[in-house]
């Protein structure tokens, strides 16, 4: 590993930096940079302006601290024209007047600094500490730095040195409690530095028992509602009254004399833990079939999983197998991964957890882990149920001849039957879309699983939205939320090749969140348009969608992605995409290892491509139309 107290890579400012470079290039007059604290200002700053290029610049870094004679200096060479100056300002901080005319005047450019992406904070952690680093750690540094760089740095330094940094099978894990260091704590004090006596009292009475309990004696009588309302307003406390900021609350235990007014978990101003999540598994799995995944609010399930608590707690794999489910169903696949292995991590044979797993990594094309996750599930004897079996009828019977194993008792097949879809999609990313198709069939055949809805809208996702579309329907009368009546028009406009009514239903699913099953609508219209320019838009549509789906790869984002290719050479590409050598390939598909050779070098020249190596980028440029651009 890295040593994280080096210097960090600057990474995920491409554009930025070369809008600053642009600005400082002979006959500019320069820019104005913005960003919070920790957006990395100075870091940009440096990188674009080397030591060769100092003479020529002058850089004014942190200009929000200067007097106004500085200031009006500064001013006054702006005016002038003939020096060129990159000045750095803080937002959220007053600045001279001097200074805000700069941009106000159109003086110089100004480039306000984002904070930095999810997925690009993923790839700054993998480069800073040197490997893959989980979905699950990744989101947990995100929303505690809250786009301080500064503090995300000083939160893995601290990680790393207590230890809780693990490398297992090749990814760097992070479980455990916050570690509150001095430089930790000043970096956080920071955002609460200008609240009042009562709004800083209010906050640690919210710290020491959250949400606000009632009754007399409760932190929530405590607190005048009027500074609620300003703690609220400011963005530190949400309308249930918890903390905002994830390290507000183990600053501020950590500061104060007495850590906790309720005596943790167990007092009895708080909620008991199991009760809270049952509510919250309740929770995610309306949210699942209702479709309000947009947003997903973390409660105690997250917060014991980020700590390495609740081991007592016999619902925390339940809780982690509904929420790598959601995950998935949002398209975060590697999270739902994550998610599922936070599950088996806690009961190794969880049937739910494998399940998520399985379908999860059969999204990414990781099909080793997801026949091996399917073969752990709960099967029935023999070898019949392992890889693959057929699913049709409400007990599915033994293969032919097979006289060591009857067919199972209905019991028994519900708790085989979590795996059932996660089957369905490992045999479509080998590309037998025939037997996935099948499977998808099977799993909604009768009504036996509870799954009906999403499994009917499996089917057409993979393409036969004749077979499913009047079920879906009738489903889709009696469901509650919005989801259902989506993925029935879904059903009905693939149907009829109605490609502005795929575009409106690809809008619907993303509102509610469902970023993969969206992106996928929009691959469906791009192949139905008949006037191109309309299919080029859903493309490009499908693109950005699929581009949030940590590198998810369906069926109908293949086709679209690789239309030149046939259906054996979009099988054999997509899993030598994900990672299989010629042998691997050869041996999954029963074919020669020459038979996988032939058909790669042929795809290779179809697709402009010289190698394998470049195969992973193929599906997100064949996505834009950059290479394939094939109007069908």
């Amino acid at each position: 590993m890295r040593n994280p107290r080096s210097p960090w890579p600057f990474t995920a400012r491409a554009e930025e930096f070369d809008l600053v470079r642009r600005n400082l290039s002979a006959g500019r007059r320069g820019i104005v940079v913005t960003g919070a604290a920790g957006s990395g200002r100075s870091r940009l700053t440096a990188e674009a302006v080397p030591e060769a290029m100092r003479d020529a610049v002058l850089v004014v870094d942190d200009a929000h601290l200067l007097d106004d004679a500085s200031a009006a200096l500064v001013h006054e060479l702006a005016l002038g024209g003939r020096t060129r100056l990159l000045v750095t300002v803080r937002e959220g901080e007053p600045a001279p007047k001097d200074i805000s005319r700069l941009w106000e005047e159109n003086l110089l450019p100004r480039l306000a600094l984002a904070p930095l992406t999810e997925h690009a904070c993923a790839e700054l952690l993998a480069r800073a500490v040197g490997g893959y680093v989980d979905a699950l750690t990744v989101r947990r540094l995100y929303r505690a730095s809250r786009g301080d760089l500064r503090l995300l740095r000083e939160l893995v330094v601290a990680v790393h040195a207590g230890g809780d940094l693990n490398h297992v099978s090749g990814t760097w894990t992070w479980r455990g409690t916050p570690p509150i260091t001095a430089r930790v704590r000043e970096l956080v004090e920071e955002t609460i530095r200008d609240l009042d006596t009562e709004e800083r009292d209010a906050l640690e009475l919210i710290a020491s028992g959250e949400p606000l309990g009632a009754g007399a004696d409760a932190p929530g009588a405590l607190v005048a509602p009027a500074v609620l309302e300003r703690l609220r307003a400011r963005g530190l406390v949400t309308v249930d009254d918890r903390l905002v900021h994830p390290l507000h609350g183990p600053v501020l235990r950590a500061a104060a004399a007495e850590p906790s007014l309720s005596g943790g978990p167990s007092g009895r101003r708080r909620a008991p833990r199991a009760s809270a999540l049952a509510a919250e598994c309740e929770e995610l799995a309306a949210r699942a079939y209702t479709g309000r995944l947009a947003e997903i609010p973390r409660g105690v399930g997250e917060r014991m999983a980020e700590d390495d608590t609740g081991w007592d707690e016999p619902a925390m794999p339940e809780f982690c197998a509904r929420r790598a489910r959601v995950a998935r169903l949002r398209g975060e696949t590697r999270e739902a991964m994550a998610w599922s292995r936070e599950g088996l991590r806690r009961s190794p044979h969880h049937r739910d957890c494998l399940a998520e797993l399985a379908h999860a990594a059969a999204y990414v094309g990781d099909l080793a882990t997801a026949w091996q996750a399917i073969s752990r599930g709960p099967a029935p004897a023999g070898d019949a149920w392992t890889r693959p079996w057929p699913v049709s009828g409400a007990q599915p019977p033994a293969p032919a001849g097979d006289t060591r194993s009857p067919a199972p008792d209905t019991d028994t097949w519900r708790r085989a039957s979590a795996a059932v879809p996660a089957r369905t999609w490992a045999l479509a990313a080998e590309g037998d879309l025939d037997g996935a198709l099948r499977s998808a069939l099977g799993v909604a055949g009768d009504g036996l699983f509870g799954d009906d809805l999403f499994a009917l809208h499996d089917v057409v996702r993979l393409g036969s939205p004749e077979l499913v579309a009047d079920r879906l329907g009738e489903l889709a009368d009696r469901a509650e939320g919005d989801l259902a009546p989506l993925l029935a028009r879904h059903a009905r406009a693939l149907a009829r090749r109605d490609g502005d009514a795929l575009d409106k239903v690809a809008r619907g699913l993303a509102d509610l969140g469902l970023m993969l099953h969206a992106a996928e609508a929009s691959a469906h219209a791009a192949l139905v348009h008949p006037d191109r320019r309309a299919s080029q838009a859903s493309r490009n549509r499908a693109s950005a969608l699929a581009g949030a789906c940590q590198g998810a790869r369906s069926s109908a984002l293949v086709n679209l992605a690789l239309p030149r290719l046939t259906a054996r050479q979009r099988q054999i590409v997509s899993l030598a995409a994900a990672g299989l050598t010629n042998r691997q390939i050869a041996e999954q598909l029963t074919v020669s290892i020459r038979t996988v050779a032939n058909h790669l070098c042929d795809a290779y020249a179809r697709l402009g491509s010289s190698d394998r190596a470049g195969l992973e980028g193929l599906f997100t440029v064949g996505l834009r139309g950059d290479r394939t651009g094939g109007h069908r």
